[in-house]
């Protein structure tokens, strides 16, 4: 256990109420992760993956989320990747990674959200397949304003019925639900 963010993330982890059975389930099997030796934050850890850090970000006003187009992915899903090894702390990667795809502005820190183990597809000719321990993160924007960074095809605020007809992936839904609640 060198990483310091290995142990602040399960004790962390241990306050968390899962929404569902589901998350439960993805719950489990992070703290499995951080539980057994290797570099968990490392991305280029592959088996069977690594933490990343996303960010479910409520609009100013409430009644809103921001979404991001994956450019690669071609799906709309929340702000978010790899924690580096500068980041102090998950939630930080979060942000960071937000405020990077986004633009948007003073983020005030809601806290944990929700936890998802998704599959992440194989890059042709670069990393294989593996699994995203994904630690997701409430924010509430401090501005509206947004400008897409290069890392995204889209970025734009979206309310549940602009959700239900985009290209959403199945994982937003149970964190977004819990966000909109906080409006």
């Amino acid at each position: 256990m060198d990483d310091p963010r290995r142990l602040a993330l399960l004790d962390l982890l241990g306050s968390h109420r899962p929404a569902d059975g589901e998350e439960a389930g993805h719950l489990e099997r992070l703290r499995g992760l951080l539980r057994r030796p290797g570099r968990p934050f490392d991305r280029r850890e592959f088996d069977p993956g690594h933490v990343t850090a996303s960010a479910f970000v409520l609009h100013p006003e409430g009644g809103r989320v921001l979404m991001v187009h994956h450019r690669r992915l071609g799906i709309w899903v929340q702000p978010g990747g790899h924690v580096e090894p500068a980041d102090p702390d998950v939630q930080t990667a979060a942000h960071r990674e937000a405020v990077e795809e986004t633009g948007v502005g003073g983020l005030r820190p809601v806290g944990l959200l929700d936890v998802d183990v998704h599959r992440f597809p194989a890059r042709p000719g670069g990393d294989p397949a593996h699994l995203h321990f994904d630690v997701r993160f409430a924010f509430v924007a401090g501005a509206a304003a947004l400008a897409p960074g290069a890392e995204v095809a889209d970025a734009r605020w979206a309310g549940p019925a602009d959700l239900a007809g985009m290209a959403v992936d199945r994982s937003v839904w149970r964190p977004v639900g819990r966000l909109l609640d906080l409006s």
